[in-house]
């Protein structure tokens, strides 16, 4: 059993950073495959990035150069840092985790573990 808080989201202005943390507890991220979602009311959660050993991908072009995901192994914590926020970047952002590699995991259904969510808003 793994459990997962994320943090750092909040209210920021378009053209600006956030960095999301995940922090896992009950086992080591290293044996996992991690992912960020999120998600607006009304539609279906979408993929954001995700990474096992090393290894990350990506979700919409969207966010591709502008969001990116790393692990810090001592802290047990996957970070989301996203860059040159933009309004329709406003959504709930969730940390979500499986057993095992699963490189170019996107679906939400490939996961087993998900944390509360954070909300992250981007005004214009």
């Amino acid at each position: 059993q793994v459990q997962l808080v994320e943090s750092g989201g909040g209210l920021v202005q378009a053209g600006g950073s956030l960095r999301l943390s995940c922090a896992v507890s009950g086992r080591s991220f290293s044996s996992y495959t991690v992912g960020w979602f999120r998600q607006v009311p009304g539609k279906e959660r979408e993929f954001v990035s995700g990474t096992v050993a090393g290894i990350s991908w990506s979700g919409p072009d969207s966010v591709k150069g502008r969001f990116s995901i790393s692990g810090d192994n001592a802290k047990n914590t996957v970070y989301l840092q996203m860059n040159s926020l933009k309004p329709e970047d406003t959504a709930v952002y969730y940390c979500a985790a499986r057993p095992g590699l699963r490189v170019g995991a996107s679906r939400p259904s490939e996961y087993d573990y998900w944390g509360q969510g954070t909300q992250v808003t981007v005004s214009s």
